[in-house]
């Protein structure tokens, strides 16, 4: 029988040689195409930059990662397949349906073609040039305002900040939960100031009075509004995550590298922390939610993997982190992968880690999506020695989807029927692609429902209907939607740690509290514990939505790391 407890814990929550032009193409070879091409994409919703980067190793084996400059800043999405010449330079990208075709221009420089992603967009890959240091003076701080439109209400802070390559400027959407959103073409004319968010298609005209900013916010298809800036501090200051672990530590750290054997072309790099003393030590692998994720987690500056790992480590327990396939420093296609192929990485990586001399029993402890993985690969493995569930799911893909907008809506005092009209949108289009063939009848099928009325009630602008259609017929989408725990708990009999957090609005509370009760029911060894004031990320909060994750100092609340910890070594510890 399941044990289930509530939590008593307090409720907070070019150079220098120059050659001639002529004949120089003769001794070129393909690999001087290697390196980075960056192309502006004009596109309906306003100028998009794509960088992609070529790397040909010794073998001439070409890979290519693309990353959008203004969209999404860091993240390296992997190319399906590449071809640069001197003549042509072609890819795709099967997960999105993105395609690039271009002919060599020597004049320019640059392969001419079209990018291809629903719609067929003449462009240019070139080399990037590098930026010119612009130093605009008397704007340094964090200035913060609001934009009011309608029945929408967004919070902005613009950090400003110079140093010796000049002055830079992000944006952060605090209501969105966006941080570090690229500003272009900050410029100042006496109190004129001016700026783009290239990401948002937005334009910001002003004049600057002090420490007050005031100006039109420009966005075609939108009303002009007035968005007012109020300077609050006159430095940006990095913020303060505490527990972010610091050296020296007092245990030995080992970099490792682990190829997936049934995974062409997958290697996974990570950290395996190890007590000081003989061993053997328990150990545990931490497996990453939704998204491209480094082995610390690292979202909101906040690094979750990292602070869990150092605590775990210092409590006698062995850990091991990774970065996903296709993203930081492991190899593979992450954009093409779904949960099923991370489960057989996250495999790869636990049967590793039980051939270490110094470890005597491996379990998982996966977060979010990684608690979605670690059953498939417990049912599949008997070997695993335990699960621990962080915010994992207890119910069907298809309703959790649901129940997150509902709680998000309720948090955000959505009216009622408003949410209702919205779930009813959701509920038709996650049941078409849940019954798709394959993809390609999935985007039939979307295509059809995602009618001007259905866009509307979903608030999803007219120009952006192909990029939703394209998120949702994703191969890793439509498993996820198709995904029952019942199918690979009932395979299971390893102890089960499964925690929940009652401000958690990612995976919500009380319908995964009761699917977890469901399906645990029968295991001699489980446990549920249910957090109170705790969110998604496991930190104390006030209303568990995204906006407050990087406003919370706290990283990852130490009792429930205690928790966790206490759990592992009355089970495996070398105490015991």
């Amino acid at each position: 029988m399941a044990q289930r407890h509530s939590s008593l814990f307090t409720i907070l929550t070019g150079g220098f040689l120059i050659l001639l032009v002529t004949g120089l193409a003769s001794a070129q070879s393909v690999a001087d195409r290697s390196g980075d091409w960056l192309a502006t994409l004009e596109t309906p919703g306003g100028d998009m930059r794509l960088q992609v980067t070529v790397t040909i190793d010794e073998d001439g084996e070409q890979t290519a990662v693309l990353e959008s400059l203004d969209q999404a800043p860091g993240q390296l999405i992997p190319i399906s397949s590449v071809a640069i010449s001197l003549d042509r330079f072609e890819f795709s990208i099967a997960a999105i349906g993105a395609r690039f075709e271009g002919e060599w221009n020597d004049s320019e420089g640059s392969y001419d073609g079209v990018f291809s992603q629903g719609m067929q967009i003449p462009t240019s890959f070139a080399r990037p040039t590098e930026d010119t240091a612009i130093f605009i003076d008397g704007l340094d701080g964090v200035w913060e305002g609001q934009l009011i439109r309608n029945d929408t209400e967004l919070e902005f802070a613009l950090n400003i900040q110079t140093g010796e390559d000049g002055t830079r400027v992000t944006l952060d959407s605090i209501s969105q939960a966006a941080y570090d959103i690229p500003v272009r073409n900050l410029s100042r004319s006496g109190d004129a100031v001016s700026f783009q968010v290239p990401a948002a298609n937005v334009t910001y005209q002003g004049q600057v009075n002090g420490d007050t900013l005031s100006g039109d916010w420009m966005r075609p298809g939108f009303d002009t509004v007035t968005v007012t800036f109020e300077r609050v501090s006159e430095t940006v200051e990095a913020p303060n995550r505490p527990q972010t672990p610091q050296a020296p530590f007092p245990y030995t750290i080992e970099e490792v590298r682990i190829d997936n054997p049934n995974a062409e072309g997958v290697t996974l790099a990570g950290s395996l922390t190890v007590p000081e003393g003989e061993g053997p030590f328990p150990g545990v692998v931490l497996i990453s939610g939704s998204g491209p994720q480094d082995r610390d987690e690292t979202v909101w500056t906040h690094q979750p993997f990292a602070v869990l790992a150092d605590h775990l480590t210092r409590q006698g327990i062995a850990v091991l982190r990774y970065d996903d396939r296709g993203f930081a420093d492991s190899t593979g296609d992450f954009a093409s992968a779904t949960s099923y192929d991370f489960a057989s990485d996250a495999a790869a990586v636990a049967e590793w880690m039980r051939n270490h001399p110094m470890i005597n029993a491996v379990g998982l402890a996966g977060h979010s999506e990684g608690g979605l993985i670690a059953p498939i690969v417990a049912a599949e493995h008997s070997d695993t020695a335990f699960i621990i569930l962080l915010a994992g799911p207890g119910t069907p893909g298809h309703r959790f989807i649901i129940d997150q907008i509902v709680a998000n809506s309720d948090a955000l005092d959505v009216d009622p029927a408003e949410t209702r009209e919205r779930v009813a949108v959701m509920e038709t289009l996650v049941d078409a692609v849940r019954h798709a063939r394959d993809r390609e009848s999935a985007e039939a099928a979307l295509d059809g429902l995602l009618t001007e009325e259905t866009l509307a009630i979903l608030q999803v602008p007219a120009d952006q209907k192909t990029i939703l259609i394209n998120s949702m017929r994703r191969d890793w989408y439509r498993a996820l939607v198709n995904y029952d725990p019942a199918d690979w708990f009932a395979q299971m009999d390893q102890p089960v740690l499964a925690l929940q957090g009652t401000l958690d609005l990612q995976i919500v509370a009380e319908p995964n509290v009761a699917g977890l009760d469901a399906l645990l029911a029968d295991k001699p060894d489980a446990q549920i514990v249910v957090l109170e004031g705790r969110n998604h990320l496991f930190q104390n909060a006030q209303t568990g939505l995204m906006t407050e994750y990087a406003q919370i100092e706290e990283t990852f609340d130490p009792e429930v790391m205690a928790l966790i910890a206490n759990w592992i070594n009355e089970r495996f510890g070398a105490e015991r």
